[in-house]
């Protein structure tokens, strides 16, 4: 299994640090909203890394945290009147409803920020000792850049450029840093604002030190995977490195995993060009099982691009295996309980080569676009392949087949089957009868009463199917 490193910018082997277990961290949101489909990206891209983890029989730790202080929150409780908690916490639920909406699995743990504060005093006060931090007189407390030798390795940037820019953009009250490229990780509070005790002052943390403590403690010192979107290579993640390298005196992460931008039409997502959706926007509309293959339709280094067409297109293809495992349900119903037939059995095997272009797919840097591919070529197989003769164990086997493989996309295939109302069901008995007795004006009739409550009716050798229309 390769994957590409942002670190080495470039494919490696996946060498997990204990055989058989991956210990992953991904970077989660900030709640002070509903999340937006630039946000569920990442949810959807690494679950279904995990899920492949998984699949290839990994015991998966997982961890993904809620930033739940900050200033959007702050200015957000501020406007409502509420305390910061009440908003982080609103949101944490909402997003929560949203990530299962697109059957996004919980994290082995989702850490909160605000719950981990006494980690992060011990973490700064350790970089204060060892020389990597200093205490600015206001009770600011800096990490001090230029301590960490590897500063700049994630993101590939050099020390002087980065501080050429810096110090073009200094504002007020950056003056009391040492040099223009520290970083804060404890800062004093403001009036209204929740805090908490230091030995620097009353306040809170800043945002990078929070994932370097998150990840220690649920994951330990040197951890395999750290992920999220691409937006964050500079500063987070950078500053997360220097952080917990000078910290711990381990490399931190040995896989550094980012997802490229979502653009909606071709241009960037934002408020102020009237084209930011969330995602609860989106599944008004759509499925939400619709927006996460869209997600898992394109490779999650390459940008992709959000459009009505292209979601149509998702529902179209998405249509595509529901309908075939609709139709190996239909079947396995009226199937015969008896062994494969030797050509049945040869079939089996013929059908295992895409289950191999899944893996190798996934096996090359998680590239979902070619993994689903391959489960169209499986659709086609069973498609042509099983018919009204077919066997129970033949066709549970490629029912299996199937839904494993849409399973470790997160897709979920097998959908319940519904319960029609009674007067619904007694029509169609009714067009039953009609067609037998040679009605078919009768039956004719009762197909078009029946699609104009939503039914739609499909008259097959191994008898009547419906759907919704």
């Amino acid at each position: 299994m390769k994957i590409y490193n942002t670190l080495t910018k470039k494919k490696e082997e996946f060498v997990p640090i204990t055989p058989g277990e991956v210990k992953m961290y991904v970077c989660g949101p900030t709640v002070y909203n509903l999340i937006h489909i630039g946000n569920a990206r990442p949810m959807i891209v690494f679950d279904t890394v995990r899920r492949y983890f998984e699949h290839r029989g990994y015991k998966v730790n997982y961890v993904s945290n809620f930033t739940d202080v900050d200033d959007k929150i702050i200015k957000k409780a501020i406007e409502e009147g509420v305390d910061a908690d009440v908003i982080s916490e609103r949101y944490i639920a909402e997003c929560k409803k949203d990530m299962a909406s697109l059957n996004v699995r919980p994290a082995t743990v989702h850490p909160q920020a605000t719950q981990e504060i006494c980690g992060m005093l011990e973490m700064i006060q350790k970089l204060i000792d060892d020389g990597h931090a200093y205490v600015a007189d206001d009770g600011t407390v800096y990490y001090r850049v230029r301590s960490f030798r590897d500063y700049g390795k994630l993101s590939h940037k050099n020390l002087d450029d980065l501080e050429g820019g810096k110090r073009s953009l200094l504002v007020s009250g950056e003056d009391q840093k040492e040099d223009p490229l520290d970083f804060v990780l404890w800062k004093p509070k403001k009036e209204g604002e929740p805090y908490w005790e230091s030995p620097w002052c009353n306040g809170r943390p800043g945002w990078h030190i929070e994932c370097s403590v998150m990840s220690k403690k649920y994951l330990g010192d040197e951890i395999d995977i750290h992920a999220g979107g691409e937006d964050l290579i500079f500063p987070h993640h950078e500053n997360e490195i220097a952080q917990s390298e000078a910290a711990n005196g381990k490399p931190f992460a040995h896989y550094w995993m980012h997802n490229a931008f979502l653009n909606i039409d071709n241009r960037k997502m934002s408020k102020s060009a009237g084209n930011f959706f969330t995602v609860r926007d989106i599944i008004s509309k759509y499925d939400p099982q619709v927006l996460r293959f869209f997600m898992l339709s394109a490779h999650y280094r390459s940008p992709l691009n959000f459009s009505a067409e292209l979601m149509e297109a998702a529902k179209n293809g998405l249509e595509r295996i529901l309908t075939a495992v609709s139709n190996l349900n239909f079947l396995l119903s009226k199937a015969e309980d008896r062994e494969m037939t030797e050509e049945e059995k040869k079939l089996l095997e013929e059908a295992k080569v895409y289950t191999t272009r899944f893996d190798e797919a996934m096996d090359d840097d998680f590239n979902t676009a070619d993994a689903i591919a391959a489960i169209f070529e499986l659709v086609k197989f069973i498609n042509t392949n099983t018919n009204g003769e077919s066997s129970k164990a033949y066709l549970s086997a490629l029912h299996e087949q199937i839904r494993e493989l849409s399973d470790v996309c997160g897709l979920i295939v097998d959908q319940k089957e519904e319960m029609l109302d009674a007067d619904i069901e007694k029509l169609i008995e009714e067009r039953q009868a009609a067609r037998k007795a040679k009605d078919f004006a009768r039956a004719d009739a009762i197909r078009g009463e029946l699609l104009e409550k939503g039914i739609v009716l499909e008259d097959t050798r191994e008898g009547v199917k419906w759907k919704r229309a």
